[in-house]
């Protein structure tokens, strides 16, 4: 029992990865990164594999997948000295019940739409669903357009900041590469970031081929291994990034009945135009949450209480804008294996946007970014506003160059941090909304310190 109580407490300092090895030998891999959560299939459930593991501080988890025997198979990681199991998927709730009840450490990855908020006694908060981070390409090659203009960039960054808004403890994300492609590293830098400048753990999943000449010891997949922990590394040393909380004007009040859990709506539309946004969940609405915001947008004002429309109404009687979506309008709640918005629901986004995007106008709501089409920000801080957090996120393949970002508030030294870099000051410098920087060139993943 001391030592499941040990493990719930360490369990946010888990950095997660799917291992496709049961060779004690290849555990010299792992630890060289961060890494130290291994999520393991079947196949490679090993009492040997484990008991190395656990020599080295690694932390063993044995992915199990609904079925009529998955009550009698979840109880067999323990018993062969592996550290508790994943339930990836959507399991009856016997399952979770037996579990309980015979103390196996374990962690429930469903689908979106069966993530459970209300569970206490959750170590992790997490789905097995997500988009592959990148920009989307059409058939003819040309760069798929968001309703905003910009290019369409396929990210979980507003399913994961709603999340996290909800919650309080770690989350991840656990979704794979695309089957039978052969990604270059960046693709996987950007998946990490995609995830952590959101405050959340992506598992780490390799595909077949990488996975293979990783095991080979092929140096250039070792290469791109190290890339892959000194990304990882680079966060962890940072873990005071993650305590910070969304630093913004504008408030999105939503919940998972009007389209949270998908990816591609009101959240991911705002954050393409790089405006600092703080994600209300409708159970979490209170005087507290609306206090730095002044302008909201309502995604769905018949789901409200109304003890949460008497906290709306005394935002705006306070000065604060508030956008209200149209009655009846909202996004269904995602069925299973569904993640993103449908076609119809994308129209209905349309047209809220233009009047999300003329609300907002050209308004600094906390930080205004100039050539980053291809990229992603999320601008965290301290509660005191005396430290912010600049994270960006380079979809492209190739670096982005002559960067500018303003920040609201008078700051005087800027930082900025890259994976395998050497920290970097910036001149800061005054402007209208409050302080300019000037960043010469992010290749994948950035983040600015501003004090």
């Amino acid at each position: 029992m001391l030592l499941v109580l040990l493990l719930i407490a360490v369990a946010p300092d888990w950095v997660p990865a799917r291992w496709q090895s049961s060779d004690p030998k290849s555990l010299e891999l792992v630890s060289r990164t961060p890494i130290n959560c291994l999520l393991l299939e079947q196949p490679n459930w090993s009492a040997d594999f484990a008991k190395a593991a656990a020599a080295r501080g690694i932390v063993t988890l044995g992915i199990v997948h609904p079925g009529a025997d998955a009550i009698e198979l979840a109880r067999r990681p323990a018993s062969i000295g592996m550290t508790g199991v994943v339930l990836e998927g959507d399991f009856d709730p016997k399952v979770r019940a037996a579990l309980a009840d015979s103390r196996i450490l374990t962690i429930e990855l469903p689908t979106r739409a069966r993530m459970r908020f209300d569970d206490a006694t959750a170590l992790v908060v997490g789905s097995d669903q997500g988009l592959w981070p990148g920009i989307q390409i059409e058939e003819n090659g040309a760069v798929k357009s968001a309703p905003s203009g910009a290019p369409w960039i396929d990210t979980n960054t507003g399913f994961l900041r709603f999340v996290r808004a909800y919650t309080g403890k770690s989350v991840w994300i656990a979704n794979v590469p695309p089957a039978k492609m052969v990604l270059p590293v960046n693709r996987y830098l950007q998946a990490i970031g995609d995830a952590t400048i959101a405050g959340a753990h992506w598992v780490v999943a390799l595909d077949e081929d990488f996975n293979r000449r990783l095991l080979a010891h092929e140096p250039h997949a070792l290469a791109d291994w190290m890339r892959i922990g000194t990304t990882l590394s680079y966060y962890e040393s940072h873990k005071e990034w993650k305590s910070m909380t969304p630093h913004g004007q504008l408030a999105v009040v939503e919940d998972v009945s009007s389209g949270a859990l998908l990816s591609g709506g009101i959240l991911d539309m705002i954050a393409v135009k790089h405006a600092p946004v703080q994600p209300v969940p409708n159970p979490k609405l209170s005087d507290a949450e609306m206090k730095n915001a002044k302008m909201a947008v309502d995604v769905d004002p018949s789901a409200l209480t109304p003890p949460q429309r008497d906290v709306l109404k005394k935002f705006t009687r306070a000065g604060g804008t508030l956008l209200s979506a149209p009655p009846g309008w909202t996004f269904p709640m995602p069925k299973t294996g569904e993640i993103t918005i449908g076609k119809d629901d994308f129209k209905k986004l349309d047209e809220i946007w233009k009047e999300v995007n003329g609300m907002m106008g050209r308004t600094n709501l906390g930080a205004r970014l100039f050539n980053v089409s291809s990229m992603l920000s999320n601008l965290v801080g301290t509660p005191d506003g005396k430290r912010l957090a600049l994270h960006l996120v380079n979809y492209t393949d190739f670096p982005v160059e002559s960067i500018t970002a303003h920040v609201l508030g008078t700051y005087t030294h800027a930082r900025m941090y890259a994976p395998g870099a050497e920290p970097k000051d910036l001149p800061v410098y005054k402007v209208e909304e409050g302080t300019g920087v000037d960043i010469d060139k992010v290749d994948v993943l950035a983040t600015v310190v501003f004090e």
